[in-house]
């Protein structure tokens, strides 16, 4: 069994104005084998096609530059290179994220580019079950759980790679207790 332990960024508004539909800009994951072993990293940029300008607010919260989305891959190329990068073979794999929202946005965005979406279906929501885990009254963010659990935050906040490798932190701690 193989857990792939990502995180993805989108396309965000100050405020969230009506009719502004998000998509992913940024795919950042570690592959963490049963017993606990961080293996290989993906990271990937992708090129919004709906609103393929960021908006200042989200430049600001991601530290993404425009120059480098616009140099970057659209969405049907990197999901294909992210698909093949989670099941290269036939090795069983569930998915991993801090919430609901990475695998809901990378749902919707197969909708949108009419991709395969089927392998995105083992899926384990960390932050729920860590609430539970933990006996908490609610559901608690990443940093605070990375920070309760002992451990530095590394790199830096909404970004995708750095995201998921604070996760990985979390969830190599409670490895034999997530339910899939």
């Amino acid at each position: 069994m193989r857990f792939i332990v990502y995180d993805i960024e989108a396309t965000c508004w100050e405020g969230r104005p009506p009719g502004m539909v998000q998509e992913t800009i940024e795919i950042g994951a570690y592959e963490v084998t049963a017993y606990g072993e961080v293996g290989s990293a993906f990271s990937r940029l992708i090129q919004p096609i709906l609103h393929p300008q960021l908006s200042y607010f989200c430049r600001r919260l991601t530290r993404i530059e425009q120059a480098d989305i616009d140099r970057a891959r659209d969405f049907s190329r990197v999901i294909e290179a992210f698909r093949e990068w989670v099941a290269p073979d036939t090795e069983p794999y569930v998915l991993a994220a801090w919430g609901d929202f990475d695998q809901r946005q990378l749902l919707q965005d197969c909708w949108l580019h009419h991709a395969d979406d089927e392998w995105l279906l083992p899926h384990i929501n960390l932050k729920a079950q860590y609430r539970e885990l933990r006996g908490l009254p609610k559901k608690r963010g990443l940093a605070s759980a990375v920070r309760h659990e002992g451990f530095e935050w590394t790199g830096e906040q909404h970004r995708a790679l750095d995201d998921a490798e604070n996760t990985v932190k979390v969830f190599r701690k409670l490895l034999d207790m997530w339910r899939y």
